[in-house]
């Protein structure tokens, strides 16, 4: 344990590093905005396998309990005869306790508390997601790319001299084989309307872009608040998608839901965006109009991650490739915090 422990707290937040491996924001987040007068952190060493009972120096005080990834033993739940409310994670995404343990707890009349949606990460990865979207629309990371080995990047002159229509020329360098240019009247297909996939409709709304979505199980709300036009059908997004983003969680349900009779529709030249997770697509179909210059990609999320440096997708000029990191800012910390706290009466 690193911090002095304050005496006879009644919130008391215990945190092992495993769990700040995947959320280090958290906690201290947690302490600070949690009635920090009466909040003790309690922050464990790596080799720490104690049960709470034994780290909480006086657990008969103990009233609220935001317990992430340290050692709960049924022993340990029996001490906190105080306790009212309480928090137990025992994985980064909100795995609880054993049923002994939360049993006591119930019996005990504690309020247990946990996550009800992932939507502490749904700004971070719909950000992300127009960043990519903007960047493979201009190309941004292949011509930063080319400026730092060649100065060839800045001549935009035709090679005789004599514009050509529809050619490259001054400033203009957009590929005209595949979707390119202002994200502004583009046709934006989005495969979702939860946390990530509304708030990204909203934006490309916002920026002029026509926009549709499916989603059998979003609400009424979820469309008309995000300036999308709600399809019955799947198959309605495919056929004249200049943009196509399927952005759902993977889930059994969701595994595989974009199957390849659906990629092959998408018009030719059509930009795929991937965030959310490469599975609930048929992967291999994308990768193989990607690799016949038929779709371009923006994708921060694989069927195999890490992608192997042979891959053939890495390095292309219709492809922009980031390693699966958009949903981990510090902001998502402070919402999953937010969120947590938001459980517990005033």
């Amino acid at each position: 344990m690193l911090e002095l422990m304050k005496q006879n707290a009644k919130n008391v937040i215990v945190v092992h590093p495993r769990f700040e491996g995947s959320w280090p924001f958290v906690a201290d987040y947690l302490a600070k905005h949690w009635q920090a007068a009466e909040t003790q952190l309690i922050r464990l060493d790596k080799y720490e396998e104690r049960s709470i009972e034994q780290l909480i120096p006086h657990p008969e005080t103990v009233e609220r309990l935001i317990s992430l990834m340290a050692t709960v033993s049924l022993e340990g739940v029996k001490v906190l005869d105080k306790l009212k409310e309480a928090v137990i994670y025992t994985d980064p995404y909100g795995k609880q306790a054993s049923e002994e343990c939360l049993s006591v707890l119930k019996e005990n009349k504690v309020k247990l508390y946990k996550h009800d949606s992932e939507g502490y990460w749904g700004q971070s990865v719909a950000e992300f997601a127009l960043g990519l979207t903007l960047s493979a629309l201009r190309q941004i990371p292949q011509g930063y790319k080319s400026m730092m080995t060649s100065l060839k990047p800045w001549d935009y002159d035709p090679e005789d001299g004599m514009g050509q229509a529809g050619k490259r020329g001054v400033q203009f360098c957009d590929s005209t084989d595949f979707t390119s240019g202002t994200l502004e009247g583009k046709r934006v297909r989005i495969v979702g309307a939860g946390n990530i996939a509304s708030r990204f409709a909203s934006f490309a709304h916002f920026m002029g872009a026509d926009v549709a979505a499916w989603d059998p199980y979003a609400p009424e709300a979820s469309f008309h608040r995000s300036g999308s036009r709600r399809v019955r059908y799947l198959e309605q997004l495919l056929d004249d998608a200049e943009i196509f983003l399927p952005m759902l969680p993977l889930i059994e349900t969701t595994r595989g839901l974009i199957k390849a009779e659906h990629i092959k529709r998408l018009p030719k030249g059509c930009l795929v965006v991937l965030v959310t997770r490469a599975l609930i697509t048929d992967f291999a179909t994308i990768k193989e109009r990607v690799l016949k210059d038929e779709l371009s990609l923006a994708a921060d999320v694989f069927d195999v991650e890490p992608v192997p440096l042979d891959d053939p997708l890495l390095g292309r000029q219709n492809v922009i490739h980031t390693p699966h990191m958009a949903g981990r800012t510090k902001e998502a910390n402070y919402r999953y915090a937010e969120m947590l706290l938001a459980f517990f009466q005033p």
